[in-house]
């Protein structure tokens, strides 16, 4: 893949410029926002919010943004490609379900071996989002995310981990993870992918930053996978103290070439809606890396090379395949 896939077309790869890897437009719910409507949630308002970030992402350089918003959080990708078409910034849209202990009932009958059986739906539905396109938009996915979180590999996530490593096997595509850091959580994600044939160099553990155990961090970065250092701002489960001086400790040791920034960041959550984070987590926002954490590493010593290879080069070699 030397082009990628975006809400408003393909993007070539040396194009991409700085890239967000692991942000969110809009988290959502269909069923809650049709039986218990959130207060916060107006759509022209979000829409209009939306492109004033990207608008600003864009004066501070940034050239792309991941999207990593998938069914389970709300994923409507129409909705965000009203958003791209306004915005300076390209947003790479992903499949694979949010799901961190059981998927929706649905999936307990269809499958191999289930009542009502036939093929895989999560395997047939992350294949026609890489290949064809997302619920008839014509906008097609670039990455597949999948979900482990403190209960580990549940049934249900082990399943949606089964069919995203046989849409990567299928299409080449990256995997891009939610991991629980605590818990030492990527390991066991790494374990499993690679169990089913999955390269782990086109795998990025989502939220790796969230510890500060270099033991373990350096563990999943010397088998192959990028560490997303993508909660920056994300105050609640780390400071940006500690992010930061556990970033500088791995660039000392030398793996630069291994980590990807980002925020993990929404213009509008419904689990954490935008009167909470203004009032808990006022720097959680798509704008805290280049205004407060790249000065803040350029001050430690961390040279344009070094930021260059970890906001331009490593996403470019994960979104383009190069």
């Amino acid at each position: 893949m030397t082009t990628v896939p975006t809400a408003t077309g393909a993007v070539a790869g040396d194009e991409l410029g700085v890239t967000l890897m692991h942000e969110h437009v809009f988290v959502l719910d269909d069923a809650l926002e049709r039986d218990l409507p959130h207060p916060e949630w107006d759509e022209e308002a979000a829409i209009e919010a939306a492109t004033a970030t990207f608008a600003r992402l864009a004066a501070l350089g940034v050239g792309t943004v991941v999207d990593l918003t998938v069914p389970g959080l709300g994923r409507d990708v129409a909705r965000v490609r009203r958003v791209a078409s306004r915005s300076p910034v390209a947003i790479v849209v992903a499949t694979g379900w949010y799901v961190r202990g059981d998927l929706p009932p649905f999936f307990g009958t269809h499958g191999p071996g289930r009542l009502v059986g036939g093929a895989d739906p999560l395997e047939a539905l992350f294949v026609r989002d890489l290949e064809e396109g997302i619920a008839g938009t014509g906008v097609r996915a670039a990455v597949i995310k999948v979900v482990s979180d403190e209960p580990g590999l549940t049934p249900d996530v082990t399943r949606v981990l089964d069919a995203a490593a046989a849409a990567h096997v299928r299409t080449g595509a990256p995997i891009m993870t939610h991991s629980h850091a605590p818990t030492r959580g990527g390991l066991a994600q790494q374990e499993a992918l690679a169990a089913r044939g999955v390269d782990l160099g086109r795998v990025v553990i989502g939220h790796a930053g969230d510890s500060e155990d270099l033991d373990y961090l350096r563990m999943l970065a010397d088998r192959g996978s990028f560490l997303g250092f993508d909660r920056f701002g994300m105050a609640h489960t780390q400071s940006d103290d500690a992010r930061v001086r556990t970033l500088l400790a791995l660039l000392e040791r030398g793996y630069a070439e291994s980590i990807v920034l980002s925020h993990d960041a929404a213009v509008f959550s419904r689990v954490t809606p935008p009167s909470w984070r203004a009032r808990e987590t006022p720097d959680w926002r798509m704008d805290h890396l280049a205004t407060r954490i790249v000065p803040r590493l350029r001050a430690a010593g961390v040279d344009d090379a070094t930021m260059r290879t970890m906001q331009v080069d490593n996403p470019r070699r994960i979104l383009a395949g190069r």
